[in-house]
């Protein structure tokens, strides 16, 4: 067995052995009642709950697919997410709006065009968490239950969901490209994609200020690989190109390698490495020589990090216009991973960021790319309120 076939054969292993746990922890305290979650959404840990918890921040499910646990009652644990810096500013703004519980009405956070659109005058997050079976709290900043998203890299959240540490794992590459097709426990994934992103190509401001509009797919694969150095080779001005790059690991990392080279275990050689798209983001616009993959949340076209086109067998790909076409190799699916079925917490939550509010809002609101209809239905299905009663 290889060291990485052992690592993860450990992980699933120990996820198992913490359901099994937890599920035993369960019973020892049957009869005993807590309250529901800590209340300030700070909580990493996924929080305590009022029912029996599966240890992985799951709620066991009985066989008529019902919640069981706590008296009967519905687990309201914080949900916790971990992974993706591109994937977090939807999951993240998706939480920060479900944790507000806004009213009906507001007409920043729950506008009355959309509560009408609903058919409803509940909060926000309590109208879409009635549909799962919880009850209303009627407060604001007090939803049902909440939720807590960290930020790491797509391997952290693809990993940390596997171990049962966190509820969901986003990712901005497969968890096949992270771990390997033939890893162990990869039938375990449930993949839902709540958006798309279509992977810019970013410049210095300096750089495109000289006039560099585009570039050609082989320009890009000869400058990852320390093959054309310099800005003028490619009609630039004459400065030594600063080929940055995201940290390995990262699904953004992983996607750029396997869309632009065919491999995502191809060896590329960027002069740096930063483990955030934030942190790249930054790094573009200090230097006045740098290119860059990024996240299509993180382009300023006035600002730190302007897009340039990229041409591919005479098609120029450009930011605000095709980026989101098919054809684009660097478009990529942005995935909430949950691990071995899906709860109905879970479940209620990522219908959330599938709604239609949640497609405009979490998703086009952070210049990600929508799911077109036939796939949006497909997600949708896979966490349909009707699975849960």
């Amino acid at each position: 067995m290889t060291r990485e076939s052992a690592r993860l054969s450990d992980l699933v292993s120990r996820r198992k052995f913490v359901a099994a746990a937890g599920s035993a922890g369960a019973a020892a305290v049957a009869g005993c009642s807590e309250s529901g979650g800590s209340g300030d959404g700070d909580s990493a840990d996924g929080g305590s709950g009022g029912e029996a918890s599966s240890g992985d921040g799951s709620t066991a499910t009985d066989s008529d697919g019902s919640e069981s646990g706590g008296g009967g009652g519905m687990d309201t644990s914080v949900l916790t997410g971990d992974g993706s810096s591109t994937v977090f500013p939807i999951t993240n703004t998706a939480a920060s709006y479900w944790n507000s519980n806004p009213e009906a009405g507001d007409g920043d956070y729950w506008p009355s065009e959309w509560a009408e659109e609903y058919g409803t005058d509940m909060r926000l997050a309590d109208y879409f968490a009635s549909e799962y079976g919880y009850e209303a709290t009627g407060e604001r900043s007090s939803p049902p239950y909440r939720v807590s998203i960290a930020l790491s890299h797509s391997g952290t959240g693809i990993e940390g969901v596997m171990e049962g540490r966190v509820d969901i794992g986003d990712a901005s590459s497969s968890a096949a490209s992270e771990l390997g097709e033939d890893a162990e426990g990869l039938d375990g994934f449930v993949d839902h994609v709540v958006g798309v992103d279509g992977q810019p190509i970013v410049v210095s401001p300096e750089i495109a200020d000289a006039g560099v509009e585009q570039i050609t797919i082989d320009d890009l694969r000869g400058m990852y690989k320390g093959e054309i150095t310099n800005w003028s080779e490619v009609g630039g001005p004459d400065k030594d190109i600063l080929a940055l790059g995201r940290a390995e690991g990262s699904g953004t990392d992983t996607a750029f390698r396997n869309n632009v080279y065919g491999d995502p275990d191809e060896p590329i050689s960027p002069d740096q490495r930063f483990g955030q798209n934030q942190q790249l983001q930054q790094a573009v616009g200090q230097a006045d020589n740098a290119i860059a993959y990024i996240a299509l949340a993180f382009v300023e076209p006035d600002g730190n990090t302007p897009p340039i086109g990229l041409e591919i067998d005479g098609t120029v790909y450009e930011y605000g216009k095709n980026l989101g076409a098919q054809e684009y190799p660097l478009s990529r699916d942005l995935h909430a991973y949950t691990y071995e079925d899906t709860s109905r917490k879970e479940a209620a939550f990522i219908n959330f960021c599938l709604s239609d509010f949640g497609q405009e809002i979490f998703v086009a609101g952070n210049n990600y790319f929508k799911l077109p209809a036939d796939r949006l239905e497909a997600q949708r299905e896979k966490v349909a309120a009707s699975k849960y009663e």
